[in-house]
């Protein structure tokens, strides 16, 4: 038996730093509670704060405009063109009307405290403590303090040593703010506290958003300005704030109220500690459940983010990148998942409507769920689909006719209609949506040990779906999923909308298998042998995984998305383990395919499906992709494209999944020790906290030639091992711990 690993000999930094204030919006350090997000500039002279929150979506649909299309009675003709050779036959399979997009994301509007009366403009150290959430600003004796407080749903500014005389006001002029938005003000002061109330209607719209913050300060006197209120020898200012949207007129009386019980009336400190230390409780306790220590050098991990960026070799940027992707992922999830953004944006024209994209970039981003131990995110994604289970029966009716549910590409949080289509992307036809979407809440029940029967209902919904839609047989005898559609390609020798999808081919197979888990014996035989129908996976003329397993169909290897590899990952269908030959040619698929524009989220899913095979080196590569692209904003939030272009949530936080499931991999019945470090990246290190889904937490611990993992089962389970040096069975008993040592 080997010595003990040895343990790295200091913790990595859970935060990040600069040396002076944001100057654009994209480098502004961010906070969340996964309602209310905001995005600090940390300037001292003006103390900028950008209101955000998951509700705010711009209306502007038509009464109709995002119903799904009515094309039921026209499926029966589609299916006969398509598998009689007619391989363009679905781009007419619409309804006629244009693109309609979701509604957009948008912020709500800037706090500001500005010095009227600086002596000079001193430079501002600016830091976010992740394990509080708190982000601090310090500019000689000033120093400004914000939190989005998990426990009171507001966000929370304190700031000592403001200045002599300081404005504060709300401000809605931001990037690509409308023309016709609607504002009107409100200011009150009473007893040492001002109400600062921002109106914002939408145009031609009854839908508006509200904005309260109520100014505390310790001493001084106030005076009312037309924006807002000037402070003059205040030593301490309290702002607490909140935004709700809504339908018609809101009285702020009531948010008004429940400001001054928060803030109380022992001052802006001693109500600072009370909420500080609500919400320290509750966002520490979640994030510091899971973390990743690479034995970087202490040097480095001093460093600013941005300095740490300029040098993207080191594992002290790995560090910093999953401690940050972890924290923003907890911060922008509660009322939902983090959108395509997360939960933050200073601008009205966010990209891709800021929305959720449900093909690819939402389950990036919410991959390390589960494993990193975030409930919290796997509980936002949970209320996500339950606001819209009504609608996805809609889809299923509309479109094919069939009972069940089918779930949307896209989605603003509002509607779960499929209604964001059009010829080049027939996003209607694609029916493995849902399947992806229930997968995260299928692996948390196994973390868990539990069944929700809400999940068991939705999953029975879904074979429905399945048993009235796959009643066509292609040449083969087996059945025929068509119309198909591989998100967001298109075959050689076909249209967009096709046959036998691989994608979609996996996720029917996976929900009847699924559902019938769960279901009594008779149905459970009906719908296996329903999934038994389905044809197998097509390997190519390259040796590849085919995307499409149909006669005709061609690949099309330079795409961002990697949809045909769906039973690689996230799935477990193919795996090098149970399938070796199909894992041959999934990772030659892999080999083949190109990055066409460079997003993020490509690189990391190609990263994730190569860890799922084993391959080190591609882990790497696509690591090192990321890494050295430019992709981080000083705020460790990503872009989509290089050179920091279009903020995009995806890279940041995929990016703790990818290292996740390069070092600790389970399934219900197989837990993967060290199945791809990135060579140069991970040499060594401490991965504590992962969750398995046998119902243990691992804590890893490896150096070049050995490992060292401890288990705590909280169930008891029988899994096999795979770790370097061999497979072999574990027995694992409820409550006793349980050592791995290599050999």
């Amino acid at each position: 038996m080997s010595a003990p690993v040895p343990v790295p000999p200091r913790t990595p930094v859970h935060g990040t730093w600069e040396p002076a204030p944001a100057t654009r919006w994209e480098d502004a350090f961010l906070t969340g509670n996964g309602r209310h997000g905001a995005l600090v500039y940390g300037d001292p002279v003006d103390d900028r704060v950008i209101v955000t929150h998951h509700t705010l979506v711009r209306p502007h649909h038509r009464p109709g405009d995002t119903d799904p299309p009515r094309l039921a009675d026209r499926l029966g003709a589609l299916q006969d063109a398509l598998l009689s050779g007619d391989l363009a036959a679905a781009e007419t399979f619409t309804d006629g009307r244009p693109l309609r997009w979701i509604q957009s994301f948008h912020p709500g509007f800037l706090t500001r405290v500005r010095d009227e009366t600086p002596e000079h403009a001193p430079g501002a150290r600016r830091e976010v403590d992740f394990t509080t959430g708190v982000v601090t600003s310090t500019a000689g004796d000033r120093v400004s303090r914000v939190l989005a407080s998990r426990a009171d749903d507001l966000l929370v500014q304190y700031v000592t040593g403001p200045g002599a005389r300081v404005r504060v006001e709300l401000d809605h002029r931001l990037d690509g703010v409308p023309p016709g938005l609607a504002v009107g003000r409100g200011v009150a002061t009473a007893h040492g506290e001002t109400l600062l109330t921002l109106r914002a209607g939408y145009p031609g719209s009854t839908l508006g958003y509200t904005g309260v913050t109520l100014v505390v300060a310790d001493t001084g006197r106030t005076a009312l300005t037309d924006r807002g209120v000037r402070v003059e020898g205040a030593g301490r200012l309290l702002l607490l704030t909140r935004v709700r949207r809504h339908d018609g007129p809101l009285d702020p009386a009531g948010e008004a109220a429940a400001l001054r019980a928060l803030a109380g009336e022992d001052g802006p400190a001693a109500a600072y500690r009370r909420l500080l230390g609500r919400h320290a409780e509750l966002h520490g306790a979640a994030y510091r459940r899971t973390a990743l220590d690479l034995a970087a050098d202490p040097a480095e991990r001093a460093l600013s983010g941005s300095a740490l960026l300029a040098r993207p070799a080191g594992p002290a940027l790995l560090e910093r990148l999953f401690a940050a992707g972890r924290y923003h992922l907890l911060s922008s999830s509660g009322l939902y998942p983090p959108r395509l953004c997360g939960l933050w944006t200073g601008d009205w024209d966010t990209a891709w409507a800021g929305g959720f994209t449900t093909d690819a970039n939402l389950a990036l981003q919410t991959a390390s769920a589960v494993a990193a131990g975030l409930p919290e995110v796997t509980e936002a994604h949970r209320a996500l689909i339950r606001g819209q289970t009504a609608d996805w029966r809609a889809n299923a009716r509309a479109v094919f006719g069939t009972r069940g549910i089918t779930a949307p590409a896209h989605t603003d949080g509002e509607s779960g209609h499929t209604y964001h289509f059009d010829r080049a992307y027939p996003l209607h036809l694609w029916t493995a949506a849902a399947d992806w979407l229930l997968l995260p809440l299928l692996e948390a029940d196994e973390a868990d040990g539990r069944r929700d029967p809400w999940l068991t209902g939705l999953l029975d919904e879904l074979a429905d779906f399945y048993e009235d839609f796959l009643t066509r047989t292609g040449p083969d005898g087996h059945l025929a999923v068509v119309p198909s559609y591989s998100p967001e390609n298109r075959p050689r020798g076909g249209g967009p909308g096709a046959v036998n999808a691989t994608m979609d081919l996996s996720a029917a197979r996976h929900a009847l298998t699924a559902a019938a888990d769960r279901a009594p014996a008779d149905r459970a035989a009906r719908l296996r042998a329903l999934a038994d129908r389905l044809p197998p996976h097509r390997v190519n003329e390259d040796g590849a995984l085919a995307e499409w397993a149909w006669p005709g169909l061609g690949d099309r290897y330079d795409h961002r998305h990697l949809s045909h590899l769906y039973p690689v990952w996230p799935l477990d269908e193919i795996t090098p383990y149970d399938t070796p030959a199909l894992a041959r040619a999934a990772a030659r698929a892999l080999e083949l395919r190109g990055s066409e524009n460079d997003s993020a989220h490509g690189h990391l899913h190609q990263g994730l499906v190569a860890a799922r095979l084993g391959d080190a080196r591609r882990t790497g590569d696509a690591l090192r992709r990321v890494l050295g692209g430019d992709y981080f904003h000083a705020s460790l939030m990503s872009a989509h494209y290089p050179e920091r272009d279009v903020y995009n949530a995806d890279a940041a936080h995929a990016l703790p999944a990818l290292l996740v499931e390069a070092l600790v991999r389970s399934t219900p019945g197989r837990l993967v020790l060290l199945p791809a470090p990135p060579p140069g990246l991970c040499a060594r290190g401490r991965l504590t906290g992962v969750r398995t889904r046998f119902g243990a937490r691992v804590d890893l611990d490896w150096a070049p030639g050995e490992y060292r993992a401890v288990l705590r089962p909280s169930r008891d389970a029988e899994v096999e091992l795979c770790a370097p040096g061999g497979r072999r069975r574990l027995v694992l008993r409820a409550g006793a711990e349980h050592r791995l040592v290599s050999p």
